[in-house]
């Protein structure tokens, strides 16, 4: 498996889709900050998306909005137009009210966001930056990403059974290609997002990703990529901002959170799984990463 799959695998990647937009100018939405990732994408008409830092975005048709660590925004159709609160305007549309509904030009939105376990979150998600502008057609993979908008976007129209979690699972494709589209706009990013277009951390990574019981050093981690023992351990900590041995420990923790939450294996078992086998150290270094024993851990997280 690749490794933003792992990394989504373990994150529990789960994308909600809110129903379709349909808004007459003047029109506002006033969206505070929030702990999941949203988006926003431009399917007709035209809107303007404002930020607490006072930038502002003017989106295109097919555009799409990304805020990944759900800053506070406004979304209208232009600057200056009267806002309502986000809660406010749910309520006023699941009451059946006519809210943005004038005779002025018609925009239509649709939107969402992406849930992960907080407990699993990953060096990818807070390297990521304030917000992403994915620009229409300025990239080979945004036809994709028009062809899942539209899927989206279809699906909403006809509300047909099952339709819940095919719009989940669109949401979780739509992620990726963001991802993919961003890479694409903006060549090599900073923080953990260059180390997935680095060929030889990203293959490393990969490596650890996949076998974490192994008993990885950096010699024997830069051999598998073919790289000096000193030029690998720079590279990987300035790409990813950790050591090849924390970001080892780090990972295998993770990975025990997700067995400990979804099996019901014992503790030596789990152990052995992520390269520890001695219970007693296993304990330790889990304790010292959570603030709990691993039996704690699954309690917590199971009740």
């Amino acid at each position: 498996m690749d490794v933003l799959s792992k990394i989504l695998e373990n994150a529990n990647l789960t994308g909600v889709v809110y129903d379709k937009l349909l808004l007459n100018s003047p029109w506002g939405i006033d969206v505070a900050k929030d702990e999941n990732s949203q988006f926003w994408r431009l399917i007709s008409g035209t809107c303007t998306l404002g930020l607490a830092n006072g930038e502002i975005i003017i989106l295109k048709e097919g555009d799409l909005i990304f805020i990944p660590h759900g800053a506070s925004h406004w979304i209208a159709d232009k600057e200056g137009s009267p806002l309502i609160k986000a809660p406010a305007y749910t309520k006023a549309r699941l009451a059946g009210q006519s809210i943005f509904q004038s005779a002025g030009n018609e925009t239509v939105l649709i939107g969402g966001h992406f849930q992960f376990e907080k407990e699993q979150l990953h060096p990818f998600f807070k390297d990521m930056p304030a917000i992403i502008h994915i620009k229409s057609f300025e990239t080979e993979n945004q036809l994709l990403l028009q062809h899942s908008a539209q899927l989206i976007f279809n699906e909403l129209k006809t509300e047909k059974q099952g339709s819940k979690l095919i719009l989940r699972g669109l949401s979780e494709l739509l992620f990726i290609q963001i991802i993919r589209a961003y890479l694409e706009q903006f060549g090599t990013p900073n923080g953990f997002l260059s180390a997935l277009n680095d060929s030889r951390v990203s293959k490393a990574l990969k490596i650890i990703h996949k076998q974490p019981d192994q008993d990885w050093t950096i010699e024997t981690l830069s051999n598998e990529v073919g790289m000096s023992r000193s030029a690998f351990f720079n590279r990987f900590k300035k790409l990813t901002g950790e050591t090849p041995s924390n970001y080892l420990t780090n990972w295998r923790i993770n990975s025990a959170k997700q067995i400990l939450i979804k099996t019901d294996h014992n503790i030596n078992d789990v152990a052995a799984h992520v390269g520890y086998y001695s219970e007693a150290a296993f304990n330790r270094i889990f304790k010292a990463k959570t603030g709990l024993t691993p039996a704690l851990f699954r309690r917590k997280n199971r009740s």
